[in-house]
């Protein structure tokens, strides 16, 4: 074959296989399309809806003509969040459904039943549950006080837990539904001076992993979204092991995933119905793998970063 004829079949090749993977991708596209279209009136409720990833998830579900519900401690901030919504300029066709907004704390664990049912009065159900709302902590095991561990599993973990048990009755006799709760890859794997924070997420992970398994049969959908870093204020309202309020803003949250961007893996994980998605830079996902596969490693790689004091790293 000639040196002339052996391009050309090389070319060709080329061609096909960059116009296949073209195809490919625009079938990708075209198809997470239409999933995220048939979001549009759905009704989402979305806690920690204030600010951060929560405030993300509105504006990013709120612009696929969802009726969002925003939930929160700070009234005023969740105004503030429904204003802003209301001002978006949406696509065509897009419906500009008015936000709702209930302020809640997930700390009263008594008074979440009440909220949530204030939340079915709205439109009759719930289609969407978003469990973003949350708090971290700082400080050594020795150091750090049973309140803070108590506040930190009662926010994180059972205002969480009681939000959605009040909300899944109402999905179980409609036999549709999908839950989300935004853990964290602490939720995974467990690092130094992150014991309440981390020891909450993991109880986040193995009680939705519980409730997948129970409502599958209800055609219910239960997504635990587990990121690394994103770039909040979660490090500046974070606890110190004595009470106090951290007050700092960590390096690795100031260089963390923009809120924008977890928020858009929410509404892909909603969309394509994903059960487990782990978001985060290639060795945080790694990680996870070398404490079920190497312990031993993992074990020696986390003695490593305690001898070193890296508290005040979030």
């Amino acid at each position: 074959m000639s040196s002339a004829s052996s391009m050309n079949s090389l070319t060709v090749a080329t061609a096909a296989i960059f116009g296949s993977l073209g195809l490919l991708w625009l079938y990708k596209k075209l198809r997470s399309q239409r999933r995220r279209a048939g979001l549009k009136d759905k009704v989402v409720l979305i806690t920690g809806a204030s600010s951060g990833v929560g405030e993300a998830c509105a504006i990013a579900f709120y612009r696929l003509g969802c009726k969002v519900i925003l939930c929160a401690r700070r009234a005023p901030e969740l105004e503030r969040v429904k204003k802003e919504l209301m001002a978006l300029k949406l696509a065509p066709g897009i419906p500009a459904h008015t936000p709702h907004v209930i302020p809640l704390d997930l700390e009263r664990l008594d008074e979440l039943p009440d909220k949530a049912k204030e939340a079915l009065e709205l439109h009759g159900y719930v289609d969407i549950l978003i469990n973003n709302g949350g708090m971290s902590g700082r400080g050594s095991v020795v150091d750090t006080v049973l309140s803070v561990h108590q506040k930190i599993m009662n926010v994180n973990h059972f205002g969480s837990l009681v939000l959605t048990s009040a909300i899944l009755p109402n999905m179980i006799s409609r036999r549709s539904g999908h839950i989300l709760a935004v853990s964290s890859i602490q939720g995974r794997i467990a690092i130094p001076f992150r014991s309440a924070y981390s020891a909450s997420k993991h109880a986040m992970q193995a009680f939705f992993d519980s409730l997948r398994a129970e409502v599958a049969e209800h055609n219910i959908q239960v997504t635990v979204l587990s990121p690394s870093y994103i770039k909040t204020n979660i490090s500046l309202s974070a606890l110190d092991g004595d009470g106090s309020v951290h007050a700092k803003m960590d390096s690795t949250t100031a260089g963390g995933m923009s809120t924008v961007y977890v928020a858009d893996k929410v509404v892909d994980a909603v969309a394509k119905q994903q059960r487990d998605v782990v978001l985060g830079p290639f060795t945080h996902g790694a990680a996870i793998y070398i404490r079920a596969l190497v312990p031993n490693l993992y074990f020696w790689i986390m003695a490593g970063r305690a001898r070193k004091g890296t508290k005040m790293e979030d």
